[in-house]
């Protein structure tokens, strides 16, 4: 699923503890503000610039309310305004702090925020910021359906930890100046295209490893060790949404701090796991002498010390990027360990023909846009999107997603893309490779060039998607599915080999066999 700029699938989330357990807010009547007595105002995403002693700070993103005078969207109409906090901080009765030619600050609780609003701006307030006592910023509606209010300044909210930046200032008795605008965003960020390249990437990496690391030479290569691979059947696929289904509800119900971290934990597994893989299948496969020395240590017995010194270093790097996680480089750990997680994961879990991919990706077609579209009808709210937000675990996002920050969006932020919208498709697409490479099919007449292609496609189309509904959660797999799927099903069909791939033996079998073979036959 795609969310604010791309998606984020929870079933990855399952599949990963799958592999895991197999392996492991008067002045703002400016001529551009609209003031507006309704309370049909649309929730849009607004800037809080800050200044603390006249010099500028980072700005605080927060919510517009669905009530008061709609901001302008160019930060020269907005007047810049002293931060006050009424008294009391709940603005539920009149301040007994001047409030006059300011910005009010109050705090969540007590009284409802339409009678927060009303105070302030009856104390002489140019603008409101309301602050969440826990969490991020509120998506703040009138109370009781309410449709018209007397509220015309400004009314914002900013998250809890947005508020603590400000409590600083004016506890150490600083001055504090605030600016509120609603800049709009570009249709398409420049990081888009990078999600893209990482995605179509990451599958012609996990398709082609085998190639890029075996060695001809080497029998034990080339006969793989079946007893390593997890090969997914249609009981598994079913088995796999509903148990993705369940973990989700769980998120949604129980999902806190110590959730995340216990996800983190997981993540970092399966990230030093992956990338120790990577690593070490690289370098033999340029050097194969240095798999040779080995050591024999307690608990873990005979290890090579290529091995034990890329897993040393791949735990550093986990370790220093769980500890570094909200710092504004941490992207690049977590794609780091995310795309060595998702090419093992590739290499470990195979389809063995396109009936059982069709089970599995049609369940998880279904899977997706039940819980992003449909879920809100049951649970009030989407349960994917809500879980991916992180909205009851303080904000704190979970790591299975690539993500790259926004270039040229005022909000900051990052474009993000779930795993689960790299793996399923990503299973399809490596079994067409090795189906054409056990028929010798050529680059124009197989499927893996045209499934990526239409993989492309599909990411491109939900872009698109979300371009279209503002933004708004997309599930992923709604495009992704008929654009891989819907072309190996057509192509089958014109190229009148539909029954071969709907009941395929497991090529990498015959793969491996054949390598095996010419191996021999060269070494006679």
């Amino acid at each position: 699923m795609a969310f604010s700029s791309l998606h984020f699938d929870y079933g990855q989330v399952s599949l990963f503890i799958l592999i895991l357990s197999s392996s492991i807010i008067s002045a703002y009547a400016a001529p551009t503000t609209n003031v507006h007595s309704s309370c049909s105002n649309d929730i849009n995403t607004i800037l809080v610039k800050l200044w603390v002693n006249g010099a500028e700070k980072d700005s605080i993103v927060g919510l517009s309310a669905a009530f008061g005078s709609v901001l302008p969207t160019d930060a020269k109409h907005a007047p810049r305004l002293p931060a006050v906090y009424t008294q009391p901080s709940n603005s539920c009765s009149a301040s007994s702090t001047k409030l006059s030619g300011s910005i009010a600050l109050a705090r969540r609780g007590e009284c409802d925020f339409l009678i927060k609003a009303t105070v302030a701006q009856a104390g002489g307030a140019s603008g409101v910021v309301l602050i969440n006592t826990e969490g991020g910023a509120l998506e703040i509606a009138c109370p009781n359906n309410s449709t018209i209010s007397n509220v015309t300044v400004p009314v914002v909210s900013i998250s809890n930890d947005g508020g603590d930046i400000i409590d600083k200032y004016i506890a150490a008795g600083k001055k504090v100046e605030l600016l509120l605008y609603s800049p709009d965003r570009p249709i398409v960020d420049y990081s888009v295209s990078f999600i893209w390249l990482m995605a179509v990437g990451t599958i012609i990496c996990a398709a082609l490893w085998k190639r890029f690391t075996q060695s001809k030479d080497d029998d034990v290569v080339a006969k793989e060790d079946d007893d390593e691979i997890l090969h997914i059947t249609a009981w598994t696929a079913i088995g796999f949404v509903i148990s993705a289904s369940t973990f989700l509800v769980l998120l949604y119900f129980f999902m806190s701090t110590w959730f995340v971290w216990l996800l983190i934990i997981l993540f970092c597994i399966g990230g030093i796991e992956g990338l120790h893989n990577c690593i070490v299948s690289l370098i033999l496969s340029k050097c194969r002498c240095c798999g040779k020395k080995t050591l024999n240590l307690p608990l873990l017995g005979e290890v090579t010390i290529l091995s034990l010194v890329v897993l040393l270093l791949c735990v550093a790097f986990a370790i220093f990027w769980a500890v570094n996680r909200k710092e504004s480089y941490s992207w690049i750990g977590q794609d780091i360990l995310g795309i060595a997680l998702m090419i093992t994961v590739l290499q470990l879990a195979q389809l063995p023909n396109i009936k059982v991919a069709t089970v599995l990706l049609c369940c998880a077609f279904v899977y997706d846009i039940f819980w992003v579209f449909l879920s809100p009808t049951i649970f009030h709210d989407s349960v994917m999107i809500s879980v991916a937000k992180g909205k009851k675990a303080g904000g704190e996002s979970i790591p299975m997603l690539l993500r790259v920050p926004k270039v040229t969006d005022p909000y900051s932020g990052f474009d993000m893309l779930g795993f689960g919208d790299i793996l399923f498709p990503g299973l399809l697409i490596c079994f067409t490779y090795r189906f054409d490479e056990a028929r010798k099919k050529g680059v124009l007449n197989g499927y893996f060039l045209w499934l990526m292609i239409g993989y492309g496609t599909g990411l491109c189309l939900t872009y698109l998607g979300l371009y279209l509904m503002k933004g708004h959660g997309q599930p992923a797999l709604l495009y992704l599915v008929p654009c891989t799927l819907g072309t190996c099903l057509v192509l089958g069909l014109v190229r009148r080999e539909l029954k071969d791939l709907w009941n395929n033996s497991d090529v990498s079998k015959q793969m491996a066999e054949e390598r095996l073979g010419s191996t021999r036959l060269g070494s006679a």
